[in-house]
């Protein structure tokens, strides 16, 4: 009941901003956020980024004449929640698609229940191999781990950086992190011919990684690839500063924070990762940083900067928007299952829409192809080390 009446007072007052901008009809879209929780630290700003991705396009005049209602549901990273908020969305607040849920282990249940339902989601974060596959009515803006990692070790391969050897570092009581250090990993490094040396593993919540760095300074690889949040990542490398080992860290999106180079301190100098957002990549993308800032500091959510599931968020209300021009939707409630369908059959056929984080088509998987930016840590800021596109 308590989610019932928070969702209720947020389509009121989303009404009444679409009336302020002359809208009579609405199409309703959810947001099924992890505004708490395990993934606050990198998830808490997608609402701001899904705010302002709906009021700009309701100020240009909505979407075949009527405004995109947003409804609201913070499942705090739970999978069960987040099955919750695919029912609420489709059941009783008549959503023509859904953003999000965030987190693969979300998404795999979520998913489901969005099947059955017929109804579209699109995760703006969740990227352990093959999560959409299995439907007809799941899509993630972002790409595959495997395939990012494979971009990374690439840039880095053509760039002539030193990796003879290489060891693992990942977290066991996270699902994903530990998927990329078992599997991720090791498969991306036998793609490109870089022997493994050995593993270390830990709790994503660890402080203390002298033993497991003890180790890492006997293997003396090259390189270490990182299956972990931004946090134990830098607990790994202050202890590596601290013990004088000088391997080079890599990793996916899992520690795409815009702010870990700072984090790090001289600790990670030198870090590389691959991520589909460059803050610096050009004005459109530094005017929606400049105005994302703005909101933040508004919300005093404690970071102003975003991160790649924010402007992934973002491109998802865009991407809806332009499927249901393109479908020529309604919401007109008699309709609104062939309507659904039609939403996800214009998102299918989609191909390299000019999205603000690059270009995006949709593969059969329900995956994004779109650019990888592989950022290298300098001086306190992510710098541009190369850009690829996964095939």
């Amino acid at each position: 009941m308590k989610y019932r009446r928070i969702l209720a007072g947020i389509a009121i007052a989303s009404a009444l901003a679409s009336a302020a901008y002359g809208h009579e009809r609405e199409l309703v879209i959810g947001l099924s956020m992890a505004r708490t929780g395990t993934f606050v630290s990198v998830a808490n700003a997608n609402e701001i980024a899904v705010d302002m991705a709906v009021d700009e396009i309701n100020r240009a005049g909505g979407v075949n004449g009527s405004a995109i209602q947003l409804v609201k549901f913070d499942t705090a990273g739970d999978p069960k929640q987040s099955v919750l908020a695919v029912e609420q969305f489709a059941r009783d607040n008549g959503a023509l698609a859904i953003v999000g849920p965030f987190s693969s282990s979300e998404a795999r249940v979520a998913f489901s229940a969005g099947e059955r339902l017929g109804i579209v989601q699109m995760s703006m974060s969740s990227s352990a191999p093959g999560v959409a596959a299995p439907f007809k009515y799941a899509f993630r803006n972002t790409v595959d781990e495997g395939l990012v990692i494979e971009m990374v070790l690439k840039a880095m391969r053509a760039k002539n950086l030193s990796m003879g050897t290489a060891a693992i570092a990942y977290a066991t009581d996270d699902a994903v992190s530990k998927a990329v250090g078992t599997t991720v990993l090791p498969e991306a490094l036998i793609k490109v011919e870089v022997p493994v040396g050995g593993f270390v593993d830990f709790p994503y919540k660890a402080f203390d990684m002298s033993a497991q760095v003890s180790k890492l300074a006997q293997l003396k690889p090259d390189i270490v690839g990182v299956g972990a949040p931004p946090e134990a990542m830098i607990n790994l490398a202050k202890e590596m500063k601290r013990q004088g080992v000088s391997a080079r860290l890599f990793a996916g999106t899992t520690v795409g924070d815009p702010d870990l180079p700072v984090r790090f301190g001289d600790a990670g100098e030198g870090t590389i990762i691959g991520s589909p957002f460059y803050s610096d990549l050009n004005d459109a993308v530094r005017a929606f940083a400049r105005s994302f800032a703005t909101r933040a500091e508004a919300a005093k959510i404690g970071r102003t900067v975003p991160n790649q599931t924010d402007i992934s968020s973002y491109d998802i209300v865009y991407l809806y928007a332009e499927a249901m021009k393109r479908a020529g939707v309604t919401g007109e409630p008699s309709k609104i299952a062939a309507e659904r369908t039609a939403v996800r059959d214009e998102l299918r056929k989609m191909k390299d829409y000019p999205a603000l984080g690059g270009k995006i088509t949709f593969r059969e998987n329900g995956d994004a192809i779109k650019p990888i930016y592989v950022l290298e840590a300098k001086g306190g800021h992510w710098t541009l080390f190369d850009q690829r596109t996964a095939d």
